[in-house]
């Protein structure tokens, strides 16, 4: 999966400073929309990847963070965005 811009973006996070890319893998911007409360990011697949999907029915998700996990939520709708 990598992570895609889209219309609503107005943060590019970056790899945090002490990244080991050795250690724990490739780590690249992150395009995300944010509103102080929430990031929200848009992640494309290839069709490897939704043949997976297809066939297992499941998605792993891992987040580097601190001692607690964060509240994440994951969606496949065409857009999370509601026009007013």
């Amino acid at each position: 999966m990598e992570p895609i811009k889209f219309k609503e973006v107005n943060k590019t996070l970056k790899p945090p400073v002490k990244w080991d890319k050795d250690k724990n893998g490739k780590c690249g911007d992150l395009p995300i929309f944010t509103d102080s409360q929430q990031n929200i990011s848009l992640w494309k697949l290839s069709w490897k990847e939704r043949w997976q999907i297809l066939k297992r029915g499941k998605i792993w998700l891992g987040i580097y963070s601190g001692p607690t996990q964060p509240v994440i939520w994951l969606d496949t709708q065409k857009t999370v965005f509601k026009k007013d």
